[in-house]
């Protein structure tokens, strides 16, 4: 049996000129701590209750043997973007130039803890709940991801959005 591992978040804007140079330094983080690191981009996060639903469901898939992705942190990232199909999840992560981001750290806490140190160095940190936060300059940027329409939001409200967002990372297991 696995041994129980911790999740700490982390959040803040980055600028990655090379984004294989990025994910390599942040993989050589991971791996020297033994721990599993996932960026994603903040932007299209809908509010710190999506992330935190998207990791429960990408853990207890692993936990049961029904991940699609090998990686954890590509399963979080499957989940967090509602996507069944692995390719289609990447539009939620990181990308060239200016990022909002979080990274979503699991391990054993005395792993976690000098990896967060690590990863900080290479971040300007923000408060998550200002990055997480679902607002207007994020809209856009959720429905064309997520593919919430005008009816659906004219159905529920557009205060209703996140929720929305919610319900594509629930049915993430059965959209084929």
């Amino acid at each position: 049996m696995e041994t129980q591992r911790e999740i700490q978040v982390t959040c803040g804007k980055v600028n990655i000129l090379k984004l294989s140079d990025f994910l390599n330094t942040i993989n050589s983080i991971a791996s020297e701590n033994n721990i599993i690191i996932q960026g994603l981009n903040s932007d299209l996060i809908a509010g710190e209750r999506h992330l935190h639903f998207a990791v429960g469901k990408a853990l207890r898939a692993i936990a049961a043997g029904r991940n699609i992705a090998n990686d954890p942190g590509i399963e979080i990232m499957r989940y967090a973007s509602g996507e069944r199909q692995i390719e289609r999840s990447f539009s939620i992560g990181l990308h060239k130039g200016e990022n909002n981001a979080v990274f979503v750290l699991l391990g054993k806490m005395d792993n976690l803890i000098p990896a967060l140190s690590s990863l900080k160095e290479l971040i300007i940190e923000n408060p998550c709940s200002e990055l997480l936060a679902y607002s207007d300059c994020k809209r856009q940027g959720i429905l064309s991801v997520f593919g919430i329409t005008d009816a659906e939001i004219e159905a529920s409200g557009e205060e209703h959005i996140p929720e929305l967002v919610i319900e594509r990372v629930a049915l993430a297991d059965f959209v084929k």
